[in-house]
């Protein structure tokens, strides 16, 4: 489970560390989904469907009674929307192909920090 390139940890190290992980994990799956780079889904897709539907009957109902600032507020709301829907399937897309935002660094597992902490340690 554990791989060190630099210096190699003891047999009672190793165990140490797997049963700090799997206490990490037991308590706070949430904390270790977070530092192994995966991230919630939030209600992104939801919340943009709702708002373009909104925003388009709006518009609609804006052109209906000829009230310009109705249906200026109803593109809006639609306008809103696709952005959302359009900022939710990117960050969906991404999470599939392993992609982040923001600076691109090779994916870390969480024993892998760990290890990288230990081997600096070493060689201070």
């Amino acid at each position: 489970m554990f791989y060190s390139v630099g210096m190699a940890l003891s047999d009672r190290e190793q165990r140490l560390l797997a049963e700090m992980e799997a206490a990490l994990s037991a308590d706070d799956p949430g904390l270790v989904q977070t530092l192994n780079g995966g991230r919630r889904r939030g209600p992104g897709l939801v919340i943009g469907a709702v708002a373009l539907i909104a925003g388009i009957a709006t518009l609609f109902a804006g052109l209906i009674a000829q009230l310009t600032v109705v249906g200026v507020t109803g593109f809006v709301f639609a306008l809103v929307g696709v952005v959302i829907l359009i900022n939710a399937l990117s960050a969906q897309v991404s999470g599939a192909l392993g992609q982040s935002k923001g600076p691109k660094r090779a994916r870390r597992s969480f024993t892998q920090g760990f290890e990288d902490r230990w081997e600096q340690r070493g060689n201070s």
